[in-house]
């Protein structure tokens, strides 16, 4: 899928903000020239910079201009780092070096997965495990699971999440490096048609001192 072009130059100025080229205070360009430095609308640089400020890296100060926080935070939003791959979510949020790792696989459908994807017991279906690093720091890894004549999520019409804090599986426990008992900031994902099929269901664990918050926002289309 495209990359919508607020999302592409929002993610441009995070980068900066997040590695230290625009330091806190600074003041953004102004709308006309953000839009024709990169050939878009006005429209879309305003979406743009209302994403920056959701995720907690910009302030607008009225009749002033649109400056970079004086905390930027790391912020997780929902769904447009959705609808992009794990690679391009994990950049658009740091200039570090991100690593992402797949595993895909068949098995059968085991009661809980039969009934959460409305298939038979037993029947095949696709698992993937996608583990992320950023400088060698484990970040995030999720179970993923379809039903074999799901290619990809385009389909889906509505996301669901619930965000929790609660022990991790062992496998995602491993790979993040927890202590044994502690937390981590786990993400319940249910992706649905209009019809209310469900196309997907992911768990993805993150530490939890990843991000400072969560945004969200349902309708996918």
């Amino acid at each position: 899928m495209a990359e919508p072009a607020y999302v592409r130059i929002a993610g441009e100025y995070a980068r900066r903000i997040r590695g230290g080229e625009l330091p806190p205070g600074t003041q953004l360009p102004s709308y006309a020239e953000i839009a024709q430095q990169n050939g878009v609308s006005d429209i879309v640089v305003r979406k743009a910079l209302e994403l920056l400020g959701s995720q907690g890296l910009v302030r607008t100060v009225r009749r002033r201009g649109v400056f970079v926080a004086d905390r930027p935070n790391l912020v997780r939003v929902s769904p447009e780092r959705q609808m992009e791959s794990a690679e391009r979510s994990f950049a658009n949020e740091s200039d570090r070096q991100v690593r992402v790792e797949r595993e895909t696989e068949q098995i059968p459908a085991t009661t809980e997965l039969a009934e959460a994807l409305g298939v038979p017991l037993g029947e095949e279906i696709k698992h993937v495990i996608t583990r992320a690093t950023e400088d060698g720091r484990p970040i995030s890894i999720s179970d993923t699971y379809q039903p074999l004549d799901v290619s990809d999520i385009s389909g889906a019409d509505f996301l669901e999440e619930t965000l929790s804090d609660l022990l991790p599986a062992a496998a995602h426990a491993e790979w993040l490096r927890t202590t044994p008992g502690d937390l981590v900031k786990t993400v319940h994902q249910r992706f649905l048609s209009a019809d209310d099929r469900i196309i997907m269901i992911s768990t993805v664990s993150y530490p939890r001192d990843r991000y400072d918050a969560f945004v969200f926002r349902m309708a996918l289309k």
